[in-house]
């Protein structure tokens, strides 16, 4: 006989006393709804201190110090210290900020721990209605498919690499692409969003593949110069592969000629993928959809729900309209993954077939609870309410001596900066800098930056559902007070 040789007591990592760990879990669940009640107190953004980066450098841990220990650290060394972006005044970047619902989501999620490959299980229900739901909110046809992924980047790049599978005129998935052959290439705007540079890297493309077109002065591509830059490679021999239109421009918030880009790319047959990383979910607003119109005619489109459905990180979507080509440009086999007619994989790994990951986690969930508590209704209502808080800040800049615009506002980007009489170009320039900088560390409000036209620009965009009038009012009288003493102090 076999004598089983395990420790005493046997090892786990449930807690020894539930009773305990229950009242600990109570009281982060405690303090974590009261961080987010008094958001509005706490600053926007604070730096770390010395003690705090010395604190978080610690030695790899050899020995637990137990649950309670550690989350009091949690308390005082990571919590106060975030970028800020669940803060009402911040409008930096494209950032979300979450719900006090998308936290217990996410708990439950992690609680239920599921493997979202697929299986025959109701969380793979969840994310199936989902995607239904999602595809009908865009005007994608219902026989389209998709899938839930860590964020626009990755649903970009996935759009992108069955844009590749789908018009590379040979068997990419077998060949590669270290054949003799054309060069394959793609085709986006100069104000299109970094991943499309990387995409093109990761895919085997390289960059000099990626021809960025010029844009109007409304910050869209230039239809005219994009014919022209495909015929041009068609008569050097190249094979254009593939269009991205953008619905909401990281830079200004501007939405290319989506319904132009479409028709031209059904005249040139090349695939036509959308980056609607935020702006997508405009289509959710009657008021607004006429802004993002075309949406419904793209061969693939990526969008965030961490950012215009408010959700917590990270969960983006990827749809593209033709099911089958979508399976073809990912699925794989294995014996050990075959489908039964019974049992546990009865429902087959329906999401490990539409990308690149099998082990994936359960995004879904926060989407739909947020879907079935809080409706379309009011999450279209919040975006309009976006949209009217950057009109409300041009409006601001508009009637104000001392600001200036920068760029157009369509959509809920407004890109602005603080001027003074006599000062122009890099001297302004470093005023505006600086200026942001000041915002920033002093906590009151962040704002983010850009370059247009060689001018430093202040940015501030609304993404964030906890943003009230009241915070623009206190954003505009920082920027004309901080811009003033700069400009004093020389």
């Amino acid at each position: 006989m076999t004598t089983r040789k395990t420790p005493t007591p046997e090892l786990t990592l449930d807690p020894a006393d539930w009773d305990s760990f229950r009242r600990l879990a109570h009281q982060m669940v405690d303090d974590m709804v009261e961080h987010l009640r008094t958001l509005h107190d706490q600053p926007a953004w604070q730096p770390m201190s010395g003690d705090v980066r010395h604190h978080l450098r610690e030695p790899l841990p050899r020995e637990g110090q137990g649950a309670e220990a550690t989350y009091r650290e949690f308390l005082e060394y990571v919590l106060p210290y975030s970028n800020g972006n669940r803060h009402p005044r911040f409008f930096g970047w494209v950032q979300g900020n979450g719900t006090p619902l998308g936290m217990m989501a996410d708990m439950l999620a992690a609680g239920m721990n599921p493997h979202m490959a697929g299986f025959d299980q109701a969380p793979a229900l969840v994310e199936s209605q989902v995607l239904a739901w999602l595809t009908r909110l865009v005007g994608f046809p219902d026989s389209a498919s998709g899938l839930l992924v860590l964020g626009g980047t990755m649903a970009n790049v996935l759009g992108l690499a069955v844009a590749r599978h789908a018009r590379a005129g040979f068997d990419v998935r077998e060949h590669g692409l270290q054949r003799e052959g054309p060069r394959l290439v793609v085709y986006a705007s100069t104000e299109t969003h970094g991943w499309a540079t990387k995409s093109v890297e990761l895919l085997g493309l390289g960059r000099r593949s990626l021809r960025l077109i010029p844009v109007d002065a409304a910050f869209r591509m230039d239809l005219g110069a994009l014919r022209q830059a495909i015929r041009a490679d068609r008569r050097e021999g190249l094979h254009p592969l593939c269009v991205i239109g953008t619905a909401g421009t990281v830079n200004t918030g501007a939405t290319d000629d989506l319904p132009g880009l479409a028709a031209l790319c059904q005249e040139e047959g090349l695939w036509f993928h959308i980056d609607g990383a935020f702006g997508a979910l405009a289509a959710m607003s009657d008021a607004l959809r006429p802004v993002v119109q075309g949406l419904e005619q793209a061969d693939s489109l990526a969008f965030d729900l961490h950012k215009w459905m408010y959700q917590p990180f990270d969960v983006a979507c990827v749809l593209v309209r033709d099911a089958a080509v979508h399976r073809a440009a990912f699925a794989s086999s294995a014996s050990y993954l075959a489908t039964l007619e019974r049992g546990v994989i009865s429902g087959g790994l329906p999401f490990a077939d539409r990308g690149i990951d099998l082990t994936r986690g359960f995004r879904a969930l926060k989407v739909w609870m947020a879907l079935k508590a809080h409706g379309v209704g009011l999450l279209a209502g919040l975006i309009e309410q976006n949209v009217e808080q950057a009109r409300y800040l041009a409006e601001r800049v508009s009637a104000h001596p001392e600001l200036e615009f920068l760029a157009p506002v369509p959509l809920n980007i407004v890109c602005f900066r603080f001027k003074r009489e006599g000062r122009d170009g890099d001297a302004l320039n470093r005023v505006n800098q600086e200026l942001l900088l000041r915002l920033q560390e002093s906590g009151l409000a962040v704002p983010s930056s850009t370059v247009l036209g060689g001018r430093f620009a202040l940015r501030c965009c609304f993404v964030n559902h906890r943003t009230r009038f009241e915070d623009i009012d206190a954003l505009v009288e920082a920027v004309v007070r901080t811009g003033r003493r700069i400009v004093e102090e020389g």
